[in-house]
Formats: C-alpha cells, structure tokens, sequence
C-alpha cells in the first residue's frame, strides 16, 4: 500500500522517477582519488596495529546520501568488524579524512577485532596461572 502515495521512494525522487541533481553530491576524479587514498591510509594502519592473521579491506561505494566509506577487519577467529560513515565532504583540501580520523578508525577497527578473538576463544584457553 505504501508504494501508492506520492511519498514512496527515496528522499529526493519525483513522480516522474527522475532524482533531484542537488540530492546526491558528485564527486570530481580527484575527490574520487583522495577518498580512495584515505580509506587505503585507514585500512593500512589498521593493518599495522592487528598481526597478519586479521584481514583487512577497505571499500568506497555510493548511496542515497553521497560516498559511503566502509572499512572492516576479518579476525582469524570470532566475527568481522566493521566501520562505515559518510566523510563530510564541504570542506575538501588535501585529504578528505583527515588524519586524527583515520588513526581513530584504524584504533577502534583494531581494538573490536581483538575483542572479539577473546570472546571467541575465552572459553577454549585454560589460564595457566592466576
């Protein structure tokens, strides 16, 4: 029944189906090539917190509301990670993420994928000393 209204569809979307210009923000071939170094920075400092064993990937893609950034971390045990968020991109000089950001994500991604290691495997490891 919702798909009878004029209200049904994505925000912006007219009856007609045509999207307003003004909903999706395009990005230039070097917004595009920034963004993309940013989040390979993300996930390579992820990389160097976390042992070879954690897999880590790094993905830009586009939704409703602009570019959608996803970083997530595989751990050899328990299950994946991951952080998703749309970068602000008003204010666009040499890097889009900036680079207190990007240590933040890289800490938290790796800090979650240890946590769920040791939730994995808490109950198979006997302490050997207490």
């Amino acid at each position: 029944m919702n798909g009878n209204t004029p209200y049904a569809g994505l925000p912006g979307e007219t009856a007609a189906g045509q999207r307003a210009a003004a909903d999706i923000p395009d990005l230039s071939s070097s917004q595009k090539r920034l963004l993309h170094r940013d989040v390979s920075r993300i996930a390579a400092r992820t990389r160097e917190f976390l042992p070879n064993e954690y897999i880590v990937d790094a993905d830009v893609s586009t939704s409703a509301t602009g570019p959608q950034v996803t970083v997530a971390v595989r751990p050899p045990v328990g299950h994946a990670v991951s952080a998703g968020f749309t970068p602000e991109m008003e204010e666009i000089s040499e890097e889009i993420i900036t680079a207190d950001e990007r240590d933040e994500v890289a800490r938290g991604l790796a800090a979650s994928a240890a946590l769920q290691v040791k939730r994995a495997v808490s109950d198979a490891v006997t302490p050997t000393a207490k």
